[in-house]
């Protein structure tokens, strides 16, 4: 089985804290590998340097390639991300780590956000399922949705999010006009994730 990857996007000498961005992308019946071109990657790496910028030099971020495409029940992305969080503490150790995903990466950020050294989650358009619930603690929560997004279905998003906010702060954010792969409004959806996470780890 494949394995998952982490790119570095930025990794300063001395970072207060970590980034770790994460893709969507639905499974294909012609094929489960991830490629760095596919569309649902791509498509996360102005978010991620948006996120660098904003963090001046004080944000280590990285990219990660999931194993697979997809949401396979017997290994989901969040196994993904679970694996990347113990990359991160191997290589920077103890420092506070923020998760900023779409679609299904937005879900996977939303169920790996109890580990301990996750202290923020941005998830774009999410992907989410009714039941998804996750015990968060007091990590800060943004949910940003477009209203346009006929993929993924921004009532089960605000459904999760009214759930998750039974224990943790959660900000739920409707982008105007924004679909699910925001290719319209993509700024807004940048800025958010690069102004929450910088708040949410830096400054607050």
């Amino acid at each position: 089985m494949p394995e998952p990857k982490l790119i570095d996007v930025s990794t300063p000498r001395d970072p207060r804290a970590v980034v770790l961005v994460l893709h969507g992308g639905a499974s294909r019946p012609d094929s489960t590998m991830v490629s760095p071109t596919q569309l649902s990657v791509l498509r996360m790496k102005p978010v991620a340097s948006r996120v660098a910028r904003a963090g001046r030099g004080r944000l280590a971020v990285l990219r990660l390639l999931n194993s697979h495409r997809g949401w396979d029940p017997r290994t989901t992305p969040v196994d993904d991300v679970r694996w990347a969080l113990a990359q991160v503490a191997d290589r920077f150790g103890d420092l506070p780590v923020g998760l900023v995903g779409h679609s299904l990466g937005g879900r996977a950020a939303l169920l790996a956000g109890a580990a301990p050294a996750v202290r923020s989650v941005v998830a774009l358009n999410p992907w989410v399922m009714p039941a998804d619930d996750a015990a968060l603690g007091g990590t800060r929560v943004l949910v940003a949705h477009g209203d346009h997004d006929r993929i993924a279905s921004i009532d089960r998003a605000h459904l999760v999010a009214e759930k998750l906010s039974r224990r943790t702060e959660v900000e739920f954010v409707v982008v105007p006009g924004g679909k699910h792969a925001m290719l319209r409004h993509g700024w807004r959806f940048e800025q958010l994730a690069a102004d929450f996470t910088v708040a949410s780890l830096l400054d607050g």
